[in-house]
């Protein structure tokens, strides 16, 4: 069990890579540990696309790793804070994704402008300001979860984005949709005049016609093959 978590957090991680959420050695995406003891996290001074299952390892609440070795991240509270306050939630992905960035810096509300965007809103996107700098503290981590609330993403302004999910398949794949959407949108405003979007109607229905898990599973399984052929 605990080979095959590492395996997964791994693949994660080297996935975000490929598709352009990696930040030098910066962004994490980590796995519930069945035990209760933490989460399955890659090292520290690492980039995403160098992780292998040797590089993940477990960090328990305080901050102590308890399995594997390397250094630990200084964000793990985002991890284990939302791990603590959502029981649903068996994966949390933390990037630095460059279009979310610049999204949530401009203030603009993230609209449901292409397909992408229908798996986050209506209602907005959750936004975390209290600051811009790591979460490194239990506090801080239980104030993101706060702001995370019951939903899937929410922008750190001004920072990055957290995505969560079941497991790391959908945490993963929310995390390259939030990003692509974000893209679309500036895209779109990019042309100006007067964009268009779908209403809450079409948007719930869109979600669940586009996004639902048998989906998102073939995604993570086609993403995992594009990834492996390289």
């Amino acid at each position: 069990m605990r080979e095959d978590i590492r395996e997964l957090v791994a693949v994660s991680s080297r996935i975000l890579a490929a598709n352009h959420q990696g930040d030098l050695i910066w962004g994490h995406s980590s796995m519930r540990d069945p035990d209760g003891r933490g989460v399955w996290i890659k090292e520290a001074e690492y980039g995403m696309e160098e992780v292998t299952a040797d590089r993940v390892h477990l960090v328990s609440p305080d901050g102590n790793v308890e399995s594997g070795a390397g250094t630990r991240h200084n964000e793990y509270p985002i991890h284990t804070e939302i791990m603590l306050a959502r029981p649903d939630v068996g994966a949390v992905v933390h990037t630095h994704a460059p279009h979310a960035v610049a999204l949530a810096a401009s203030g603009q509300s993230l609209r449901p402008v292409s397909h992408a965007a229908n798996l986050f809103v209506p209602p907005d996107v959750p936004r975390f300001t209290k600051t811009a700098d790591l979460i490194m503290t239990r506090p801080l981590g239980r104030e993101v979860a706060a702001a995370l609330g019951d939903r899937n993403a929410l922008f750190l302004v001004n920072h990055g984005i957290v995505t969560v999910g079941p497991d790391i398949k959908s945490a993963t794949v929310t995390a390259l949709l939030l990003e692509r959407a974000c893209e679309q949108q500036m895209r779109t405003n990019a042309f100006g005049g007067w964009p268009t979007w779908s209403d809450a109607d079409e948007s719930a229905a869109k979600r669940d016609h586009i996004y639902n898990a048998r989906a998102i599973s073939a995604v993570w399984d086609y993403l995992v093959r594009t990834v492996e052929s390289r």
